[in-house]
């Protein structure tokens, strides 16, 4: 993983700190005024001694925002800065409301770095349940937080996008509707990731808002979108799947049960709107796979149930 445009914000005893832990594969740093750093890392919490102060809080966000804020307002309103390599800076502080939504985060006092990981490669194993003769299954992961369903979403768009030689499959044109900036992880919108030569990004756009602006202009074969969760979320998808659009998402929740458990889930298993589901846990780590269904058939095509 990459730390050059993490170090360049932070200062030096932040830095000491992170160093000494690099090797443990650092997921998240928080960083809060009156309080010490802490990370957290494949191998738990590790906390450091020395306090950040607030002067140094807002030296880590002048830097961020290279020296701007106003510039990035947009971004600070919807709570995140990004960093270039793709890390993403959440934000808390003040929050100015003006007619009932933010218009600016102000006085802020801790900031949750998040590492942007590409994983080439990590979803070889689900892959195949994807294809579908030279097609694809509209797919839903389904998975808790920090268990890399965006990281796998991520490499699953970039092979769709580019081909995969070994199953035979051409390069698929693909839009990503990034709404939170986390699959393509844009820096002034151009992508930071990988997400494969044939994928269009629209970037901080809300996905019923960019899926029916996609399937009008962009001519996608596939629509990639996160964290599924409104009605109008869900009305777009049913609008792509009737143009013939594939789609491939992602929505929080620990089993397929969780599919089914609560109101826009029920509307998806009643339009029939996804074909597999893949369902991640962090029980083995980043990344495990419990089970992958096949949702026509209610068949768990993984094998045996992973609890």
């Amino acid at each position: 993983m990459d730390y050059k445009e993490i170090d360049k914000v932070l200062h030096d005893h932040i830095k000491v700190f992170i160093e000494k832990h690099k090797k443990d594969i650092i997921h998240e740093i928080r960083i809060a005024v009156n309080k010490p750093v802490i990370a957290y890392t494949t191998t738990g919490e590790k906390i450091g001694k020395e306090i950040v102060t607030k002067d140094e809080l807002e030296i880590i966000v002048r830097k961020i925002s290279k020296f701007s804020i106003y510039a990035f307002e947009d971004e600070i309103r919807q709570g995140f800065l990004t960093l270039k390599e793709g890390h993403r800076v959440g934000i808390c502080g003040e929050c100015v409301i003006e007619n009932g939504e933010i218009k600016i985060i102000k006085n802020i006092a801790s900031l949750n770095i998040r590492m942007a990981r590409e994983i080439y490669g990590c979803s070889n194993s689900v892959i195949e349940y994807i294809l579908r003769d030279q097609g694809i299954y509209n797919t839903i992961i389904i998975s808790p937080p920090k268990c890399g369903k965006t990281t796998m979403l991520r490499d699953i768009t970039r092979q769709l996008s580019d081909g995969i030689a070994d199953n035979n499959v051409s390069g698929r044109r693909v839009c990503v509707i990034d709404e939170r900036s986390e699959i393509a992880a844009c820096k002034l919108g151009v992508p930071e990731m990988d997400v494969g030569l044939r994928t269009d990004v629209l970037d901080g756009c809300p996905k019923a808002i960019g899926i029916m602006m996609a399937i009008r202009t962009l001519a996608p074969d596939i629509i990639v979108c996160d964290e599924i969760g409104t009605e109008k979320d869900l009305n777009s998808i049913i609008s792509a799947c009737t143009c013939g659009v594939n789609i491939i998402s992602t929505i929080h929740g620990q089993s397929i049960e969780d599919l089914y458990s609560k109101g826009i889930s029920r509307d998806i298993e009643r339009n029939k709107v996804f074909q597999r589901a893949i369902i991640l846990s962090n029980d083995k780590g980043p990344g495990h796979i419990k089970a992958i269904y096949d949702l026509n058939d209610n068949v768990n095509l993984w094998g045996a149930y992973d609890d």
